[in-house]
């Protein structure tokens, strides 16, 4: 079991004359969600056991405005953004790793408009590059030879192009990985991107989450792989919907590892 440590804020590390190799964002669901906070304790975790010197912003890290842009709300984007980018500066961050593809998405691709230059990773590619460098190690069969199939988050596939950390990490905890009928670019969304996460559902004939849980539980998988805490609301509310939580679990692809280890 991984002994208790201490996350640091940058703050922190500035007035003790340190300097972080990487700043964690945290993102408002990995903050407040009380799901997604499992999530992020599940990095914060592996970073630590890999012995990687990073920080998080605490009460200084704002909302990233990915929502106020895809509501149609750019001013309220900018002012969010440049807040948000002058606090990165004052800092002089370089690397940025999140676990939320909508705040990979928005720093990566939208804050260099706003004079916001960072290299962004997703929690998936920088936990893969330590798996392959030695600096995590995986010990155990938690999950050899179960059936996991993995969802790709929109802001993380098709809008990103990262397919293959996800799968990778699956792969290295001996897991039978299984594909849906829609995945990698041809992925079908949670239903929660675009802000909908907020607003109330459109009439339709069928909720976007409800035909994804279908796809899920037609491959047979014992736990469904997430990597965007905004897909693990509506996957775990769309398995809810068909009375299988106690079959199937949801689960961060970081917790998958987090749990391998024993962390």
């Amino acid at each position: 079991m991984t002994t208790e440590f201490k996350v640091h804020t940058l703050a922190e590390m500035a007035a003790n004359g340190q300097e972080a190799e990487l700043l964690f964002w945290v993102g408002c669901a990995g903050s407040f969600d009380e799901r997604a906070q499992k999530i992020t304790k599940a990095v914060a975790k592996l970073l630590h056991k890999a012995g990687v010197k990073f920080a998080v912003l605490g009460t200084e890290e704002s909302c990233t405005g990915d929502p106020a842009k895809r509501a149609g709300n750019e001013f309220l984007f900018q002012m969010m953004a440049m807040q948000n980018i002058s606090v990165l500066n004052s800092y002089q961050v370089k690397k940025i790793v999140t676990a939320c593809p909508h705040c990979f998405n928005t720093i990566k691709n939208e804050y260099p408009q706003l004079d916001g230059h960072y290299e962004v990773v997703h929690h998936t590619t920088l936990l893969n590059q330590l798996l392959n460098e030695g600096r995590l190690k995986i010990e155990g069969g938690a999950f050899k030879g179960k059936r996991i199939t993995y969802h790709d988050s929109c802001y993380l596939g098709r809008a990103n192009e990262v397919y293959e950390a996800p799968r990778a990490l699956i792969e290295k905890l001996d897991a039978a990985l299984v594909e849906m009928k829609h995945s990698k670019a041809q992925g079908l969304c949670c239903g929660a991107g675009g802000a909908q996460m907020f607003k109330e559902a459109e009439n339709g004939k069928q909720e976007v989450n409800m035909l994804r849980a279908q796809e899920m539980l037609e491959t047979g998988a014992t736990t469904v792989a997430a990597a965007c805490p905004f897909c693990m609301t509506m996957l775990r509310d769309g398995i809810k919907n068909n009375n299988k939580e106690q079959e199937v679990q949801v689960l961060d692809v970081a917790e998958l590892i987090a749990n391998a280890m024993d962390l």
